[in-house]
């Protein structure tokens, strides 16, 4: 007998996007056995006076690379130097915790000019049109340094 295709038009429920992770995890832990399961990371600023967190990084294990999801310093502080620092403490655990490297993508309106300087690479794109900005895939590699 054949599977029933059940189309979900709404976003699914938490259950149902646990159960297809948890399947394709299944399948993936066949072929990526040696790959260490690592905690995710975060790090943020916070403003001194009221200690609320008004920027920083998140990042997730993706199979011995870390993957930086989220970046912000706040518009005030930009170009004094939080982000390179956020980036560095990343790079720093990333290393310690042997990764091959670090990878991220960002935005045309966002900080791909920023990232290059901190000697990621480009290796993607998806284009884009009027309603939709390009997105760029960078990287930077460990063991080639």
């Amino acid at each position: 007998m054949l599977p029933v295709f059940e189309i979900l038009a709404t976003e699914p429920t938490y259950e149902e996007q646990n159960k297809v992770l948890a399947l394709l995890l299944a399948f993936n832990a066949r072929h990526t056995a040696q790959v260490i399961d690592r905690p995710h990371l975060g790090i943020v600023l916070k403003d001194p006076n009221t200690s609320e967190i008004i920027g920083g990084l998140y990042a997730v294990d993706e199979y011995n690379w870390l993957f930086i999801k989220y970046l912000i310093v706040p518009s005030a502080l930009r170009g004094k130097g939080f982000g390179t620092k956020l980036m560095n403490v990343a790079e720093r655990i990333a290393r310690e915790r042997s990764y091959v490297g670090i990878f991220l993508d960002t935005f045309d309106f966002q900080a791909k000019l920023f990232y290059l300087k901190l000697g990621f690479e480009q290796f993607g794109e998806l284009e884009g049109d009027e309603q939709t900005p390009r997105r760029f895939f960078l990287k930077k590699v460990f063991s080639s340094e």
